[in-house]
């Protein structure tokens, strides 16, 4: 590919957590430049970090540990069991299983649930739930192995992991295999409609493959004998897409309008054509300088800034904008594996949430933005010092 989407220089893996015996050590830098296809518009990173080398043991993103996924997961069993009238006879596979955030509800229910989860400590955190776990990378070779055991899923689903796959066609071919019949998929990911209208360019890392519009995947799972059927537009994560998809040939299922709705839309917004996605840097920009600006500022009037969220797009932000330890003073994280951990290139501390009251901060800057309304209430006590939040995200903003 050769239109460049954005370049965001180098930066060590987002999710690459360092001990204190690591900060004197060397850090291994990859470049992290984004490209559009002009034929299909798949936005897609070069792929400089193996996937192998980014979800090992020392992977630390365990999603139970906010409140409002947790909610989401769970409205979402309840949906589709009413929806597709699931009962103790369905089986429901998830992909990226993650620490069995999910598919808890669906155990709760007694459906039979299977997890496919590449990182083993996240997977035995979903095992000592009671939940079964393979511990792999999907695509059509595990779903050939699943298959041969007469494993197949009556609903296949994934939540946020389209866009960490390295090789999506094959991913989407083995979700083919995988399939029954009359079954179901859903995928939930990031839309790239919202990324772009909304300077969300920190969502963006070695983690993350693929940026995809609902244009895009249907094209990819077509390749791959799949359909569309229904689209639904999500607020997670800033702007999402859930989508319904099932085999070309089941004519069980009604194509809902929402899909002509969708590709219109897009259509209509210019996301078939490479203008749309030629000014990103710019506006990328625009958040790094007014961050700069700000953190500067804050430090010369010798105001203590401290971070909310040691989340990957957080990382993104602060190593494309040059932040250090000495604009931050630490970074407050609810999960525990996390804490005591230092940020990759920046080195900030990461700390438990008592640090706060501890040291009343004049300015929390709130790194995972997508979850800004849950953090701001969960730490509303910080008025009382008369603190304030800072928020970057899709332009550096107060509350």
């Amino acid at each position: 590919m050769e239109h460049v989407f954005i370049d965001l220089v180098n930066s060590p893996a987002s999710n690459s957590f360092l001990t204190s015996e690591e900060l004197n050590e060397p850090e291994v830098f990859y470049p992290l430049k984004v490209y559009t296809c002009h034929k299909c518009f798949l936005v897609q990173v070069d792929e400089y970090k193996k996937s192998d080398k980014i979800f090992d043991n020392r992977y630390v993103y365990f999603s139970s540990y906010s409140s409002s996924w947790l909610k989401h997961a769970k409205e979402y069993v309840e949906m589709m069991t009413s929806r597709f009238k699931l009962g103790e006879q369905s089986r429901v596979v998830e992909l990226a299983s993650n620490d069995g955030y999910l598919l808890q509800y669906f155990k709760e229910k007694k459906i039979p649930v299977l997890g496919v989860e590449p990182t083993a400590n996240t997977a035995e955190v979903a095992r000592s739930k009671g939940i079964e776990s393979v511990v792999d990378f999907f695509g059509v070779r595990l779903a050939k192995e699943l298959a041969a055991k007469n494993i197949y899923a009556d609903v296949l689903l994934g939540n946020n992991v389209l866009a960490h796959v390295p090789d999506i066609r094959d991913f989407v071919g083995g979700m083919k295999i995988l399939l029954k019949k009359d079954g179901v998929i859903t995928m939930e990911f990031p839309h790239l409609m919202q990324l772009v209208d909304n300077n969300q360019f920190d969502t963006i890392y070695h983690e993350h493959f693929s940026y995809l519009s609902f244009t895009t995947v249907k094209a990819i799972f077509e390749s791959q004998g799949l359909a569309m059927f229904d689209v639904e537009e999500l607020p997670t994560h800033g702007g999402s897409l859930r989508v319904y998809a099932k085999h070309r040939e089941d004519v069980s299922k009604n194509i809902s309008p929402n899909v002509d709705e969708l590709l219109k839309k897009e259509k209509d917004k210019g996301m078939l054509d490479l203008d749309y996605y030629s000014n990103f840097s710019q506006k990328a920009m625009k958040v790094k300088i007014g961050l700069l600006r700000f953190l500067a500022e804050a430090k010369q009037s010798g105001k203590k800034v401290a971070g909310y969220g040691a989340a990957a797009k957080g990382n993104t932000l602060l190593n494309y904008c040059g932040v250090k330890n000495d604009m931050i003073s630490f970074v407050v994280d609810a999960n525990p594996h996390k804490q005591n951990k230092f940020l990759p290139a920046s080195h900030i501390p990461v700390v438990a949430e008592s640090r706060l009251k501890e040291e009343k901060p004049d300015y929390v800057l709130v790194l995972p933005w997508n979850l800004k309304d849950e953090i701001t209430g969960q730490l509303a006590y910080i008025k009382e010092w008369n603190a304030k939040f800072v928020v970057p995200i899709p332009e550096l903003h107060f509350i």
